[in-house]
């Protein structure tokens, strides 16, 4: 979810919710690598039953990765999401359930924001082309050297939406993964997987939590099934929250800030494509065997705990005194209910909320006095009470003038510090002494001359001194007078004016009228855009509680309202209109693709977007405004596109559809779930008896056979079957010959359209141990030093890791470097591990931890 800065407030605020992986990497005998056994128990000291992927989360960076070379073609990429996948898979160790989701059609509310996305990128990509090709004729007009213009189709990242053949291909890729893996991995034999591709309806992520709603309502569900989600999005966290599993555990990338990236134009390191000067790249390695790999560690893993989060929410949220029981359940639900209006990806957030300013603490506040106030919650199992809502927007309504004003001082405040900085970074020192007294790099291996003449060296120091401190005032002289600044020495950069100036009065009738472009005293108008807010607010809690409930509804403004104007809301909103259906594939493509990206479509399709004579054409802009809305940079505004009509949309499309070859029919239906097993599994033999009676109808799961899981399954068209060979649909991955994988289609347990799923914890299940201690957050609200912080690898908190701080360092190099070095040197020689990781602490405190791996004989 677009949540900016969430995670980054979540986790220092509630540090103890990230636990670092421990992953054990395969090793190699002989030159034949031994794949990591993941049927052995896991290294992090905890058993998961369920891995759950949210698919999209992979495909991004393993098609177009930005920290190392991408892949040269399509089938380098299947093999990167498999190896990705099966990273992933050796770090959690699933027992039960595998389940992969990749993101299908989507409601039309997420459809605005696909949309924003592409149209972006298509226009980033063509302007990256022009400033490349405009940089490359001034370096070479210069005689600068520049590596020759490979002819090579950029690849379009656009094609990662359902509907496209790429798509297609990977949902097939994965298949024939699964397939293989229950053939021959043993941590895989147990496992039930479920795989949704782009072909069903929903992102990813709502398709998992539908599935985890849903079997939570079966009877023969476990209340204590451990759950793991993999995603980077921080609208998981708040997913994981609503699901009320005390289980429930995200995994996801540690974020390194700052990764370097190489020139778009050289492919060097060190700069950036503005600052390329078109130097000769020196030879990497005595026979340049390292000219294409790229610095850096392998990307790694972190836990977020969310029974540890519940931990921290239960001592922030509890409330004293009230007239009724405290529940601590419908806390959390009005907690993350709260949470979207700092961001969503449906709705913008309001002009006066910013998470980097404490709108979540804001907010929180304001919600305890609410609920003392009306008796009551603001949600309940995904509804909404509006009218205890209103009481909250009042409130912060009445302190946005504030908000405004305090959030212009901090800007201007960060600004001052900001040019001091440069300043002080642009002053040179006023003397670098050398020798045994120059400063030395903490662990560094030269060791610094040693001072033959103490008397000399301390005499020359001082004259040294003394020239540089004289040296300004020589400049002061006459020629100095009148001479101008040069314009790179300003300290001021040019700024996008912002013409709304909420700091100052009358701010309410300048974003209406430039935003908007009515006045401020348009009530009617004010009330339209409040009621489309509000029917959003009903929306995203429906859809993170309940499931989707419309297909067709989205917020149809690029801005929000203000808190203030949230006036007499009680009414309206009533419920969302019944029945609605999903978009189909590439119904979907035509409304969310710019016109650069039409060759993903048919051709008569194609046309539509580009042909001056289209009914549509008005949908597809080539060019487009960014309004930076108080923002820095282009990616944090606002794209002005139009907002596609459903009804115009149709109607032109139904002159194209009979255009439309069968495989493009195919790709344009929706599909189903499918479900896969190893013919060992107790489910294999009633799966198989279901082929063998070519059984037409869906036929109910047992649920005794699968770990209480129940659904409807029914035949696959093209199945994957026991002892039948699997074609890989890779060249350079041979077929299965001995496949011991049957599949079939799966289908969520089904219910009436008025059931409400329970947002609570469910009977029966038991809490886990409770992690924080008193200390934990005292500290972490008072922002003080944490002196008993440190960085947690895997479950068990007791784990003992060697901590290296600055003064060991200099024991390091100062006292035992000798006996150091020897050591140091006999594991490099012997290619032992040797792994340092780095943590930086909520008080800024940092800690190096050395993992060795020491042979007996060490």
């Amino acid at each position: 979810m677009g949540v900016p800065a969430f995670f980054r407030w979540l986790s220092r605020k509630y540090a103890s919710i990230v636990v670092h992986c421990l992953e054990e990497k395969s090793k190699e005998c002989n030159g034949v690598r031994i794949p990591v056994d993941t049927s052995k128990p896991n290294p992090n000291e905890v058993e998961f039953d369920n891995l759950y992927l949210d698919m999209n989360g992979i495909i991004h960076p393993c098609t177009h990765p930005e920290d190392k070379a991408a892949p040269k073609n399509e089938d380098e990429m299947m093999v990167a999401i498999f190896e990705y996948i099966d990273r992933l898979f050796n770090i959690v160790r699933p027992r039960r359930v595998l389940y992969m989701a990749i993101d299908g059609v989507a409601p039309r509310a997420k459809m605005n924001q696909q949309r924003s996305r592409r149209f972006r990128a298509s226009k980033e990509g063509a302007e990256l082309t022009e400033e490349k090709d405009k940089i490359r004729e001034e370096i070479i007009g210069r005689g600068g050297y520049l590596p020759p213009d490979e002819i090579k189709e950029r690849f379009d990242s656009n094609c990662i939406t359902p509907g496209t053949e790429f798509m297609d291909n990977l949902a097939q890729c994965l298949r024939y993964y699964v397939s293989e893996r229950l053939s021959n991995d043993p941590g895989w034999t147990n496992i039930t997987v479920i795989l949704s591709d782009a072909s069903v309806p929903g992102e990813g992520e709502h398709k998992i939590m539908d599935y985890i709603r849903r079997q939570r309502a079966q009877p023969h569900h476990d209340p204590n099934t451990h759950h793991c989600l993999c995603g980077a999005d921080a609208d998981l966290i708040m997913l994981g929250l609503a699901t009320h599993e005390p289980n429930f555990t995200i995994i996801r990338e540690e974020f390194k800030p700052n990764k370097p990236r190489p020139c778009a134009l050289c492919n060097q390191m060190g700069h950036e494509l503005k600052d390329c000067s078109g130097t000769a790249r020196e030879k990497q390695g005595e026979h340049d065997q390292f000219a294409d790999a790229m610095p850096g560690s392998e990307q790694e893993f972190i836990f977020i705990r969310l029974c540890v989060l519940r931990e921290y929410l239960e001592k922030e949220l509890t409330m004293a005194s009230l007239p009724f029981p405290f529940d601590f359940e419908r806390s959390v639900d009005d907690w993350v209910f709260m949470c979207f209006f700092v961001g969503n990806d449906f709705l913008p957030h309001l002009p006066s909320l910013e998470i980097r300013e404490g709108a979540i603490d804001r907010l929180v506040g304001i919600y305890k006095d609410v609920v003392h106030k009306t008796g009551g919650y603001i949600t309940h199992n995904g509804f909404v009470e509006l009218e205890r809502v209103e009481l909250i927007m009042q409130a912060v309504g009445v302190a946005e003038d504030n908000i405004f004003k305090k959030r212009k001082d901090d800007d201007e405040g960060f600004k001052r510090r900001m040019k001091d900085k440069k300043k002080r970074m642009k002053r040179p020192p006023a003397y670098m002494t050398g020798g045994q007294f120059a400063p030395q790099a903490l662990g560094g291996r030269n060791r610094p001359d040693t001072v033959q003449n103490a008397r000399h060296q301390a005499f020359d120091m001082r004259m040294q001194n003394n020239q540089v401190r004289s040296a300004p005032s020589e400049a002061q002289g006459p020629d100095a007078r009148g001479v101008k600044r040069k314009a790179e020495d300003s300290d001021s950069e040019p700024e996008p004016e912002d013409v709304v100036r909420l700091w100052e009065d009358g701010w309410k009738q300048r974003y209406y009228k430039t935003k908007f472009d009515v006045d401020s005293t348009d009530e009617d108008f004010k009330k339209k855009v409040v009621r489309s807010y509000v029917e959003g607010l009903c929306w995203v809690l429906r859809y993170y509680y309940q499931g989707c409930a419309s297909w067709k509804w989205y917020f149809p403004f690029h801005y929000a309202p203000f808190a203030s104007d949230f006036k007499d809301i009680k009414g309206m909103f009533s419920d969302f209109e019944k029945d609605t259906k999903p978009f189909k594939p590439l119904e979907q493509l035509m409304g969310v693709f710019p016109a650069a990206s039409g060759n993903f479509l048919p051709e008569t399709w194609r046309e539509l977007m580009s042909s001056p004579d289209s009914a549509i054409i008005d949908f597809y802009p080539d060019d487009f405004a960014i309004d930076l809305n108080g923002k820095k940079y282009a990616w944090q505004g606002v794209a002005l596109l139009p907002f596609v009509d459903e009804r115009r949309l149709r109607a032109a499309l139904g002159d194209v559809y009979p255009d439309l070859s069968t495989e493009e029919e195919r790709r344009n239906s929706l599909g189903s779930d499918l479900l896969f097993v190893k013919k060992s599994h107790p489910l294999c033999d009633f799966i198989r008896e279901l082929y063998l009676a070519e059984s037409q109808e869906a036929t109910q799961m047992p649920a005794e056979l699968c770990h209480g899981i129940q659904g409807m399954l029914t035949l696959d068209a093209d199945p994957i079957l026991p002892d039948k060979p699997v074609e890989s649909p890779i060249p350079s991955l041979r077929d299965i010959m001995t496949n011991s994988a049957i599949g079939v289609k799966f289908l969520d347990p089904q219910f009436e359209g008025d059931h409400v799923f329970k947002a609570i914890v469910l009977p029966k299940a038991k809490m886990p141990a409770k992690v924080l201690k008193p200390g934990d957050w005292e500290a972490g609200n008072r922002n003080s030093n944490r002196g008993n912080w440190r960085p947690q690898l895997g479950f068990n908190p007791n784990r003992q890791q060697a901590h290296l701080n600055q003064s060991a360092h200099r024991t390091h190099r100062e006292e035992g470097s000798d006996e150091c070095d020897h050591l140091y040197s006999g594991l490099a020689s012997k290619r032992q591990k040797v792994k340092m990781k780095g943590y930086m602490d909520p008080s800024g405190s940092f800690t190096l931890v050395v993992f060795i791996e020491v042979p007996p004989s060490l």
